[in-house]
């Protein structure tokens, strides 16, 4: 079967992820005006609850992500349009991309919990549509019945893509974001653990958001290169952490069966490191991952200083993206041996936090 995405494929997708807002009477006409000028994203300023966040110490994904959803004890899926947003830059084995076992124990969970339609969407520097096809991503959405969205194949109008600016921040003219993201009913983002050697530090929760770009296009009457901006920006990290302020994800899954201590986001030194983590509180769970990649010795770069004044995560939280500090972070354990690992790992938390 031939899985390449066309207009009215794509049209039915975002119907069903993002509440038919592609096909009523005059919106399109309304976004076209809309599209003028972005849509300002404000510093969130509300006081952030404290963050609980789930910790499995397991080597089995499936096994590790039911656990980590049930710990939580949440479900923000029932009866709405979820979309799943993996980490597919390429097709690299996990931690290079989010593993087949993890998208499939996401799914299932999703089901169980009476979601209504689920989409996996995600924009690729290889070309989503070949990297879901070298991962078997379509295969697997055939057997389990979701759709595959490869972002990078939407056209460049304001149906697929929204434009939005982040108040006094870092993009030059703002940037555009998937709408069949930022307007989904519900959206699960789930990433993996590693550094990042072009400039991130690191690539976890908050860095997964950059696949919701496009490469380029049209931010009003301007065509933009957004990734080299991205990627030729002293202030990277401050983008990444901005980007964040377009969405906001129902729950995020971080598998840290094994991570990139070093090099990444592709491929590098490979550590066993042997954990789920689940939560909403991108910043914790990011935090969370640097004391982990601290545990087992990492770069220069994330092993330097407090762990909260790691970029990515400083300017999160200046942002009111996620807590302000490692004592607003609860680590809640379903057996001894994840127990033990998460005391480590606090321990290090309120020690370099």
């Amino acid at each position: 079967m031939d899985h390449r995405l066309n207009r009215r494929s794509f049209l039915k997708t975002a119907a069903a992820t993002a509440g038919s807002y592609a096909l009523a009477a005059g919106v399109a006409d309304r976004r076209a005006s809309a599209q003028a000028a972005p849509r300002i994203l404000p510093v969130r300023r509300d006081e952030v609850p404290p963050a609980t966040i789930a910790f499995v110490k397991t080597r089995d994904r499936a096994e590790g992500v039911a656990r980590a959803l049930d710990l939580l004890g949440v479900n923000p899926v029932e009866g709405k349009r979820l979309l799943i947003k993996p980490n597919y830059n390429t097709a690299d084995p996990c931690p290079g991309s989010t593993h087949n076992d993890a998208l499939r124990a996401l799914v299932a969970w999703a089901r169980a919990q009476g979601v209504g339609a689920i989409s996996v969407g995600d924009r690729s520097y290889a070309g989503a549509h070949a990297v879901m096809t070298r991962l078997g991503v379509f295969a697997m959405a055939e057997e389990l019945g979701f759709e595959a969205i490869p972002f990078n194949d939407l056209p460049d109008t304001p149906d697929y893509w929204k434009w939005v600016q982040p108040q006094d921040g870092h993009w030059r003219y703002g940037f555009l974001i998937a709408r069949a993201a930022a307007d989904a009913e519900a959206l699960i983002t789930t990433s993996c653990l590693k550094t990042h050697q072009h400039g991130g530090q690191i690539t976890m929760s908050l860095k997964n958001s950059v696949g919701l770009l496009p490469k380029a296009g049209r931010c009003g009457d301007r065509s933009v290169d957004l990734m080299n901006e991205l990627h030729g920006s002293p202030h990277m990290r401050k983008m990444i952490a901005e980007i964040n302020l377009a969405y906001t994800p129902a729950l995020v899954v971080v598998d840290g069966i094994e991570a990139f201590t070093h090099g990444g986001p592709m491929t590098g030194t490979r550590a066993l490191t042997e954990v789920v983590l689940a939560g909403t509180d991108r910043v914790a769970l990011d935090a969370v991952g640097v004391a982990i990649l601290r545990k087992f010795g990492t770069t220069d770069a994330v092993s330097r200083g407090r762990i909260f004044d790691v970029e990515q995560i400083a300017h999160a939280v200046t942002l009111g993206l996620g807590v302000r500090s490692a004592e607003q972070i609860t680590l809640i354990t379903d057996d001894p041996a994840s127990a033990a690992y998460a005391d480590e790992i606090a321990a290090i938390l309120h020690e370099q936090g």
